[in-house]
């Protein structure tokens, strides 16, 4: 049998899966381990907003602030006129690749103009809007002009002698100093924030005079107290602090913490209005006027007529009217309570050390600024050193041709070719290159013995010079002298008194609700459905029938005070927390406050039961359906913080079916009945009490064939005609059938409770 010639296989198609698989493979998503993509992808982006931008260095700045300093500093603006701040912009571009309205805003915070620094940096002219004004927008850069302050020659003193290190800028055409050899802890005297990724820094300003004095006694004694001597931070807007000094130890220390800041104002009694002139750092002057604006809106500062800014060429002021009457010290303290003009500041003091962001307290800010400029001091006087140096050796060269002046005329009128005389000259004289160099490059009119005696005197001195100089670098106790004799300098000539005043936390007036809200007796009633009805006295003597929903009913009432608490317990094992006077009066023919959306309860939660205080003295007494009861005291309700919401007010284990509040001192007989139609009558101190809130308590009524407990009440408010036939004397108890003649008693039920 012949075998069948097997076909050829077709090339082109081959090639052609061939080709396609291999597209497909190279189409494959290539799957990459999360952590991986971030730290190849995300790390890079994150350190350069950390190292490049956004966190100040121990010199006090951040790159954008440094970059423009340093141009105004090449610009000669350290002591020339002022220039358009358009043509600053401009320059600073060739350091700093970010656009110009960037670095302009820069430039605007460091002005003296805008008033966000204690000590500006930036001598300005023209509108640069106000720290403290959200809405005052600064003039565009074309019509302002800037220099820099006198202050200025404390941050770039020693910068032309090597005293910091020069890189290159994001081309590579210029260089820039990567830190300013800043005189003073710079770090510290003017705020700084910036918000990095995945960390921030928040530098408060400290007073100048107190930072030179604190770094000078710290230098001397590690173990002082600064606090005695800087107690708390300076701000260029002044305010009032309210001074807690273990709080502003803990910020020292730590670097981190927060501290309150009020405003300051005047009260003009005569015209019966308050100016307020000073504001804390952290907020501005619409932000409290739309404060104080939203609380008469609301009802809460019915004492204002007016608010409005009257800010001019003189300063900042906030002015509000007030009606006849009107308790100004009650009213600022009502203000300070619910508005910016009393606000925190949060201490971040995150700087970066040698590249790296660390949080530090005070002390270990001067630790790190000592240290590094030390290391300033010492590379400016090696730079000088250096010059003093090779300055003496081309002056004992000189002093070779004092020797014989003549000769030196002689050797280089004699030398036929001019590149001949320096090497002549060396020979003549044995001097180096250097020294032949700077001997022949003298002019002809100084070849003179006046002249070169004249010159050669200074080797004396420069000799001390060198001497001294040395000595300096190799004695840490002298360079300590030089960083306090400039510290000195500073304070003396840019030093300030005081902008922000210190009050004692405990002393400065505080709000209190009691003083300005009016206490009268009230009527509160609570509806199945939820609803809170609020009567006076008088609106519910003259009303006639109480308007509540079709199928809904009041199920309990009780009068109180319009200053109570108001504690409302609900199905879902929740306590809601609120101020009777949180409500408003509601008239007869009103369905009341929805408790459900007032208090932002959940859409199936429903109020069972509640209670009004205001010294939370009392006994809470819990009924559940599984027999047991729960009997402890109400101020395991009472809170420091203003908690609107507990969770787990009562036991959970069971459905409530009762809820009872006694007097401390009282021990009323009380009544509960089962789904078996037995009933109980015991003391209330029969059942122990406990001090958690959540505790389950103890058995009350045996359950038997799945009874569930039905209903708790008073024994005086249920007309039970032979009550000690159902008495216990102690539990667990079973209970009693009810009688036929106790047939009322049978009508008892969870509803009934009031």
């Amino acid at each position: 049998m012949a075998r069948k010639k097997k076909e050829p296989e077709n090339n082109s198609n081959s090639l052609k899966a061939k080709l396609t698989d291999s597209k497909a493979a190279d189409m494959a998503p290539v799957l990459q381990p999360i952590t991986e993509t971030l730290e190849t992808n995300y790390m890079p982006y994150a350190m350069s907003v950390i190292v490049s931008r956004a966190i100040p260095e121990i010199d006090g700045f951040k790159p954008s602030h440094r970059k423009l300093l340093y141009t105004m500093y090449k610009m000669g603006l350290l002591n020339g006129n002022r220039t358009k701040s358009a043509n600053v912009v401009g320059q600073t571009m060739k350091l700093n690749p970010h656009g110009d309205m960037a670095i302009y805003d820069t430039m605007v915070r460091m002005t003296r103009g805008n008033g966000a620094l204690l000590h500006p940096y930036v001598d300005s002219k023209g509108n640069f809007g106000k720290q403290y004004s959200r809405d005052m927008q600064c003039a565009a850069p074309r019509y302002t002009e800037v220099r820099l302050e006198k202050i200025c020659e404390e941050i770039f003193k020693g910068i032309d002698h090597d005293a910091v290190d020069m890189v290159d800028n994001y081309d590579g055409t210029l260089k820039e100093p990567s830190l300013l050899p800043t005189t003073f802890p710079a770090v510290l005297v003017n705020a700084n924030q910036g918000i990095a990724v995945g960390m921030a820094s928040n530098i408060c300003s400290f007073n100048l005079n107190e930072v030179c004095a604190a770094t000078e006694a710290y230098l001397k004694d590690k173990n002082v107290d600064l606090l005695d001597i800087m107690p708390a931070p300076d701000f260029s807007g002044g305010g009032l602090i309210l001074y807690d000094r273990e709080q502003m130890r803990q910020i020292y220390e730590t670097g981190k913490g927060t501290f309150s800041v009020r405003a300051r104002y005047n009260v003009d009694a005569k015209n019966n209005l308050i100016e307020i002139t000073e504001i804390p750092y952290s907020t501005s002057v619409e932000a409290i006027i739309d404060n104080i604006a939203d609380l008469v809106k609301s009802g809460k500062a019915k004492e204002i007529s007016d608010i409005r800014d009257e800010t001019d060429l003189d300063g900042l002021k906030i002015t509000i009217d007030c009606k006849r009457g009107t308790d100004h010290e009650a009213l600022m303290a009502k203000l300070f309570r619910f508005t910016k003009l009393q606000d925190t500041f949060s201490c971040n003091f995150n700087i970066l050390i040698n590249g790296n962001p660390k949080v530090l307290g005070v002390t270990q800010i001067l630790d790190e600024w000592l240290e590094w400029r030390r290391g300033c001091i010492s590379r400016e006087l090696r730079f000088n050193l250096d010059r003093m140096k090779k300055k003496l050796h081309l002056l004992d060269g000189l002093a070779q041709i004092l020797l014989d002046i003549d000769k030196a005329i002689k050797i280089i009128r004699n030398t036929e070719l001019e590149e001949d005389v320096i090497p002549n000259l060396m020979n003549g004289f044995d001097i180096d290159k250097e020294q032949a160099e700077y001997v022949a490059e003298i002019k002809l009119r100084n070849i003179n013995k006046q002249y070169i005696i004249n010159r050669i005197s200074d080797r004396d001195n420069l000799k001390e010079d060198i001497a001294d100089t040395e000595d300096i670098l190799n004695s840490p106790r002298r360079i300590n002298t030089l960083i306090v004799k400039a510290l000195r300098d500073v304070a003396t000539k840019h030093g300030k008194p005081r902008k922000t005043e210190l009050i004692v936390a405990e002393e400065a007036p505080v709000f209190e609700a009691a003083a300005v809200i009016p206490d009268y007796n009230l009527h509160l009633m609570l509806t199945r459905h939820g609803y809170l009805k609020k009567h006076t006295m008088n609106s519910l003597r003259n009303a006639g029938e109480l308007k509540t929903k079709e199928d809904d009913e009041i199920f309990m009432g009780f009068e109180t005070e319009n200053r109570s608490d108001l504690l409302i317990f609900t199905d879902k094992c929740n306590l809601y927390k609120a101020h009777v006077y949180d409500f408003s009066d509601t008239k007869p023919g009103d369905l009341g406050h929805f408790l459900r959306s007032e208090l932002g309860m959940d859409q199936d939660e429903t109020p069972v039961f509640m209670i009004a205080t205001q010294d939370y003295k009392g006994i809470l007494f819990i009924a559940f359906e599984n027999g047991k009861a729960a009997r402890f005291p109400i101020n395991t309700y009472e809170t420091k913080q203003n908690r609107k919401k507990l969770l787990k007010a009562y036991f959970d284990g069971s459905k409530p079916v009762g809820f009872i509040l006694l007097n401390e001192e009282e021990d009323p007989d009380l009544i509960v009945t089962n789904s078996l139609d037995k009933a109980a009558v015991f003391k209330a101190s029969l059942i122990p009490l406990k001090t958690t809130r959540t505790t389950q308590g103890v058995q009350l009524l045996v359950s038997k064939k799945g009874s569930v407990l039905k209903s708790l009440a008073r024994l005086e408010e249920v007309n039970v005609t032979d009550p000690e036939y159902y008495r216990i004397r102690k539990v667990p108890a079973i209970g009693y059938y009810i009688r036929e003649q106790s047939l009322e008693a049978k009508q008892i039920s969870f509803d009934d409770l009031s």
